[in-house]
Order: structure tokens, then C-alpha cells, then sequence
């Protein structure tokens, strides 16, 4: 049972909290902070800076990827453009009600549980259903409100009528990512990711558990009426040149299937592959540095289509395999030609550029109907479901989204930016640097820096609070307790991470 926290007032004097660096820890990949910046920083299209042409070493780049696949790579593509048409049709039809919905109370529901797996491997996103109550979520919204009009220097975007907040410690946040239905939701969500049976080709060993997911701290978004400067086009996180790069999804071999010309063979929610992945080369403020099976939010308002909701691509491999190989294709006649989109228009780029479209070191992957046309984008790119207050809302990693251009309703469409991440060795690095930012009051490492953060900030949580307030799950999902590696009917690669998570975190020794 959660306690409220106590009313917004100034902090007392922290209690003393160690922070824990074992000599056994490898350093980090990216520890440097990020640059001070928000949301905005990260999208050209939000910030209105355009990106300048791409360096020559991706043309080389590209070559190496599919170098001995080229006849491969142009059947696959044609395949793929027949089988996106058919795509396009069905969501067209269907629109919202491709996107599966679980009430969390089924989620131990046999028949519901498959049901559901099988569109939500489809579409890539899915609701969740009532997973804390309304009042609970109409609560945490009114004393996060609270909390941003006690702090008049909390930072936002945009900075004249924020819509997203650089927030990350306040007390509805540190509830809501504590709270027990929503770690079991994630939990579930993660069930639905597949791994290889020991290690992957490079010898990667599948040290992962997603029956423990971790707390990664985000923002939040109160949009209010009217708000037109948060028009997050389609875009996908998580790294955009990455993807292509050797030293990044190539890593695993993300998507080796794919660049060889044989895309139809390519798993999506297959996870070992993802382990080694660096998603993060360029240090970007707000670029996600671990490995994320799902972004997602709790919802703190009824919103709907066209009041400032998320919007998604629900045909995840496919369209996964399409912005990946459009960089090799280019078209014969004009965007304006009725043939356009025609298979016999595309062919291999002879020579190849250093192009890829929509992606620039340090931002996000964006996407529109120019750049890839045969998306369809106006026609696949669909509303989630209406939800009300206390729904869980994710999408897969790789799925492309974006939010309403325009809020064209009454009231404000509120979430909790809170994703869903499995304990890896290398997200258990980032946590212990995660638990430091919490202690000290200061943003998430992935996140925007600032001089202080919310460390001056009045009525902001505490590890102390947790320690003393929330369960023993919640702490471990913080970094601030040991995992327990004792506990019977677990996979041993999962206890096996669980001790590696224990040594990286402080609390055993190897």
C-alpha cells in the first residue's frame, strides 16, 4: 500500500546515501553529461534546424552492409513495397482497432493473453487497461500540477507554454513508476520479447531478465488546449544513423536480416541481438543510451484523436524494413510522377551517397511522406485508442510515432513518459548512475543537463522516501536495493544477471 507523499514543502537536510562505484564495475559506454538543452534539441523538425548533408564515411558505410546482397536486397525490396500496399489497405480499414487493448485484470487470462500477443506482435502497441484506478492517476496529475506552480523554474518546452517538462523526481512520477500494477505491467509487456537459446552469432550471451524490469526515469507532458509547439512528427527514438552503423545496432546484428536481402527472416522482438547495441554514439540530449523493449506512458487525462494524442505506425516489421533499406534505393521519375511509387521507379543507388533519410548524428530518426513515400504515412499513421486516466499506453522500440499537430480539444492530454526496460548488465550500469541523479536532485543521464535540475527544487522525492515508503520491488527497480538471486523457479540466466546487476549496483562483491 503507497502512502501520499507529504505536502509540497521545502526539503529537509537529505539523509546520507552512499554513492556506490565497486571496483568491479567496466565503465560505463557514454558517462558524459548532456549538453543543457530540451526536447526539442533532439528533432530538427521541433527545433527548426535543418540537417546538413550526411559525411562521406556513411556512403561507405552502406556498401559495407550490402556488399554481396545487392540482387537480394532490390527482390526483397520489391516484396516489400507489394506487401506495404496490402498493409496500407487493411490499416485504412481498421484504423485504431489493429491496436490491441487488455484490461489489466486479464492479464493472467489465458485466452486474453494470446489474444492479445498475436496483435501486439503485429502492431507493435498496445493498451493497457485500468492499471491504477482513475482517481489515483486524477491525483497524481493534481500534485504534479502542484509541484510545477511551487517551482516556477522547472523548464519545459516550449518555454513559453510548456507541454513537455524537464521533470524527473517529482513526487507523482517517483510513485507511479513504484507502483506494483505498473512494474507488472511492464513485466508482462517484456514476456513478449523471444531470445536466442544461449548466445547469438557474435557469442553474445543472453544475460537479460524481463521478469525484473528496471525504472528509467523520464518526462512528462500536461498539453494544454490550443498547443500547437509540441507537433512531434512521425519519428522513432532510440538513435537514428545508429542503426546503419557497425558500432551501434550492428553490434548484435540487429538487423543483418534485413541487409541481406531477406527481411521477410527478420524477428523484431527477438532480444539477444539488442543486448550489445549502442544506441547512443552522438551523446544527444535526451537519446536513449540502454536497451528500452518499450517506450510507454501512463495516461493522467481522457484524451482522444485530435486532443493532443499519440499516433503510430501499427505495422512494426514491416515498416521497420522499409525506412532501414530506403537509404539504398532511389527513385527514376520525380516525388510528383504518377509512377512515383511504382516498383519498376526504384532501383540500388549507382553510386551510393552517404544519404539516409530523416537520420543525423545526435537525432532522432524522423520520417514523413516525402522521404518515404511508400509509408503511407497519412493513411498508416493511426490514433491510439481514446484512453482514460490510469491506462498504460507502449509501443516497441523500433515503432514509428507521433502526436497530434494541433490539440483540438477542451481539456489537457497529461501522461507520464514511463517505458518498459529489462535488467541487462549494461542497463544496470545506468541505473547506478540513474540512483546518483536521483539522490542528487539533478536530470536523468540520458536527459538534458542543467546547473542544478530539481535539487532546489521544494517537495521533490527522495531516495530516503523510497527506502522508507515504497516496496522492496520498487526499490530494487530503482537501483536502491539487491535483486534477489535466491529466488526459486528462475531462468539461471536471469540469476546470473541479477548477481552481475548486484556487483555493478554495490551491494555484493565478486
Amino acid at each position: 500500500m503507497f502512502r501520499r507523499p507529504h505536502p509540497i514543502r521545502s526539503p529537509r537536510p537529505a539523509l546520507p546515501i552512499p554513492h556506490i562505484r565497486p571496483a568491479s564495475v567496466r565503465i560505463p559506454f557514454r558517462s558524459t553529461p548532456k549538453s543543457a538543452d530540451d526536447i526539442s534539441s533532439v528533432f530538427p523538425s521541433l527545433s527548426g534546424t535543418p540537417s546538413p548533408p550526411l559525411p562521406s564515411r556513411f556512403a561507405d558505410v552502406k556498401k559495407r552492409l550490402i556488399h554481396d546482397h545487392e540482387f537480394q536486397l532490390q527482390e526483397s525490396w520489391r516484396e516489400l513495397l507489394a506487401l506495404l500496399l496490402l498493409k496500407r489497405e487493411r490499416i485504412k480499414e481498421f484504423r485504431s482497432d489493429v491496436i490491441p487493448e487488455i484490461n489489466f485484470y486479464d492479464l493472467s487470462d489465458v485466452v486474453e493473453r494470446t489474444n492479445f500477443r498475436d496483435a501486439l506482435h503485429a502492431a507493435g502497441v498496445a493498451v493497457i487497461r485500468g492499471v491504477v484506478s482513475k482517481k489515483e492517476a486524477l491525483d497524481w496529475k493534481e500534485l504534479v500540477q502542484r509541484y510545477i506552480r511551487t517551482n516556477p523554474g522547472t523548464r519545459g518546452f516550449p518555454s513559453e507554454s510548456p507541454a513537455v517538462y524537464e521533470l524527473y523526481w517529482s513526487p507523482s512520477q517517483i510513485l507511479a513508476r513504484a507502483h506494483p500494477n505498473l512494474l507488472k505491467a511492464q513485466a508482462f509487456l517484456m514476456s513478449h520479447w523471444r531470445s536466442a537459446p544461449t548466445a547469438d552469432s557474435n557469442g553474445h550471451r543472453t544475460l537479460i531478465s524481463t521478469s525484473h524490469p528496471i525504472s528509467y526515469a523520464d518526462r512528462l507532458r500536461i498539453r494544454p488546449p490550443g498547443d500547437s509547439g509540441f507537433a512531434l512528427g512521425p519519428h522513432i527514438d532510440g538513435g537514428s544513423c545508429e542503426r546503419w552503423e557497425e558500432d551501434g545496432y550492428g553490434r548484435g546484428g540487429a538487423y543483418n536480416a534485413i541487409f541481406k536481402g531477406n527481411w521477410v527472416k527478420y524477428d523484431p522482438w527477438e532480444m539477444t541481438c539488442r543486448i550489445p547495441v549502442r544506441s547512443d554514439l552522438y551523446n544527444s540530449p535526451g537519446g536513449c543510451s540502454i536497451f528500452r523493449m518499450f517506450q510507454g506512458w501512463l495516461a493522467m487525462s481522457e484524451t482522444g484523436a485530435g486532443e493532443g494524442h499519440l499516433m503510430v505506425c501499427p505495422a512494426l516489421k514491416e515498416a521497420t524494413a522499409y525506412f532501414l533499406l530506403r537509404p539504398f534505393f532511389s527513385p527514376k521519375k520525380t516525388f510528383d510522377h504518377r509512377d512515383h511509387l511504382d516498383p519498376d521507379n526504384w532501383t540500388l543507388e549507382d553510386p551510393t551517397t552517404s544519404n539516409l533519410p530523416g537520420a543525423y548524428p545526435g537525432s532522432g530518426q524522423e520520417l514523413n511522406s516525402i522521404l518515404h513515400p511508400h509509408l503511407g504515412l497519412r493513411d498508416t499513421m493511426v490514433h491510439v485508442p481514446r484512453v482514460q486516466p490510469g491506462d498504460y499506453v507502449a509501443w516497441h522500440c523500433d515503432t514509428i510515432h507521433a502526436v497530434d499537430q494541433i490539440h483540438r480539444g477542451t481539456a489537457d492530454s497529461s501522461v507520464m513518459y514511463i517505458p518498459a526496460c529489462p535488467l541487462t548488465e549494461a542497463n544496470a550500469e545506468y541505473l547506478a548512475r540513474q540512483r546518483d541523479a536521483f539522490a542528487d536532485g539533478t536530470s536523468a543521464p540520458d536527459f538534458p543537463s542543467s546547473d542544478k535540475g530539481e535539487n532546489q527544487h521544494r517537495g521533490r522525492l527522495t531516495p530516503e522516501f523510497v527506502m522508507k515508503n515504497i516496496s522492496v520491488e520498487a526499490q530494487r527497480a530503482m537501483g536502491l536495493a539487491a535483486f534477489d538471486v535466491e529466488r526459486r523457479n528462475m531462468l539461471e540466466r536471469e540469476r546470473v544477471v541479477l548477481r552481475r546487476a548486484n556487483e555493478i549496483l554495490g551491494f555484493a562483491r565478486t
